[in-house]
């Protein structure tokens, strides 16, 4: 992984989508640039790898379930 953000987010009644959403939304506003590309622990990786927020999801087991890596491919 390259240069990125941690995000932690261990609120179990929120959906993975939200939990994205309202990273991406504190990447753009901290760094000003959206990020493209989204890592996740498999166990909570979703079926479709792709959703509608133009970002990247993919599976990295070095990642806690509760934590995103968000960054630019």
């Amino acid at each position: 992984m390259g240069p990125g953000m941690l995000w932690l987010d261990n609120e179990p009644e929120i959906d993975l989508y939200h939990k994205i959403a309202k990273a991406v939304f504190y990447y753009q506003n901290k760094y000003g640039l959206k990020p493209d590309l989204c890592f996740v622990h498999p166990s909570i990786l979703p079926r479709k790898t792709q959703i509608s927020m133009d970002i990247q999801i993919k599976p990295n087991p070095t990642l806690r379930p509760d934590h995103l890596w968000l960054g630019i491919s």
